[in-house]
């Protein structure tokens, strides 16, 4: 039989005090450490097969088709391909965190550290490029401004230096601050963690919510005004595009940021960092955030006309190349019909939602 003699060692070493047992608030129950452990490998399990292959493999496909040598790549394809980039990265990231079921790097302050930093950029990033989609699309509708690749890989470069700089410069600060502390983590600056909040969570999430309020409201007042019956099934795609879209951000991000909200309200941050005090709940509020990158591929394009019309043509494409590679003459000159759509369908996406 098993026996915790850590646990009967700390329980003979107990204070007695006016015949109540104290018991030192470090000790926990073998059982209920296991108990968690079992939780959050469930959790685990159930990201690693549900999601994880949706998000790597959606994210990479997203990348080939939209990246692919036969089409001209549009503003709205280099925002998608940029927003995949984002994605994909926090998607390999999370096996950190699925694999790291018992903490351990968060006990070591340069690895903890580490990690901070590169999920904070790549956190950052996918959150402003879907903030900026939405106001881009609202923008498209609209014909408030129009659509460049110029000012499209301005606003790209401006995301990503705007996120790392969001990064980098509340860690030049806090460690300059901490200079010689050996344990110091930078995950456990609470100034970080409400600007996180802030700039991360609540005021893309108003963006967003406006953005796609408006949008449904022009959707609309055309549905009604000038739609016929053939366009109103693509109305009605766009808008529940759009439903889905702010209803994954939310449900995705919001666990996390009460988590945070809370925990920073109440004043108890001083112990350690959240993951060390609630590493149960930390574990499964981080993989609830991690699935919004997963799931984003399925909204924003396999639910779009736009990037199903260049799968479809992808995939034709690779398919005659598959036969010609095949056949036994190979002296064929015909050009693959994914190569002449340069002004019909692929202007399509600074057109369509």
């Amino acid at each position: 039989m098993y026996v915790d003699y850590r646990v009967l060692s700390e329980y003979n070493s107990t204070v007695q005090l006016n015949g109540t047992q104290l018991v030192p608030d470090f000790l926990q129950p073998a059982s209920e450490n296991q108990h968690h452990y079992v939780i959050g490998l469930i959790l685990s399990s159930l990201y690693t097969i549900l999601l994880f292959p949706i998000g790597f493999f959606g994210n990479t496909l997203i990348l080939v088709v939209n990246l692919d040598h036969s089409g001209r790549l549009t503003a709205p394809d280099l925002y998608f391909v940029n927003l995949a980039v984002a994605d994909l990265i926090l998607v390999a990231d999370s096996l950190i965190e699925v694999f790291n079921l018992k903490q351990g790097y968060y006990d070591k302050a340069g690895l903890c550290t580490f990690m901070n930093l590169f999920q904070q950029v790549n956190m950052y990033s996918s959150v402003f490029f879907l903030t900026w989609m939405s106001f881009d699309r609202y923008v498209a509708l609209t014909g408030f401004m129009g659509r460049s690749m110029p000012r499209a890989r301005l606003i790209c470069c401006l995301i990503w230096a705007s996120s790392s700089l969001l990064t980098l410069l509340p860690f030049a600060i806090t460690q300059s601050q901490h200079a010689g502390e050996l344990h110091f983590c930078f995950a456990n600056v609470t100034q970080i963690q409400w600007v996180e909040v802030m700039l991360g969570f609540l005021l893309p999430f108003c963006i967003l919510g406006l953005c796609y309020w408006r949008i449904a409201q022009v959707l609309l007042h055309s549905q009604r005004e000038q739609d016929g019956p053939q366009q109103r099934p693509r109305r009605q795609k766009a808008l529940s595009m759009i439903s889905a879209a702010v209803l994954v951000f939310f449900i995705c991000w919001l666990p996390e940021n009460v988590f945070v909200s809370v925990h920073l309200l109440r004043g108890d941050t001083d112990r350690g960092t959240l993951w060390q005090d609630y590493p149960l709940t930390g574990h499964a509020v981080r993989l609830a955030a991690f699935s919004n990158s997963c799931l984003n591929p399925l909204i924003y394009s396999f639910l779009g006309e736009t990037f199903q019309v260049k799968m479809r043509l992808f995939l034709q494409k690779k398919s005659i190349w598959t036969k010609l590679h095949r056949s036994s003459s190979g002296k064929s000159s015909y050009v693959p019909a994914a190569n002449t759509c340069s002004h019909v369908i692929c202007d399509r996406p600074s057109q369509s939602m």
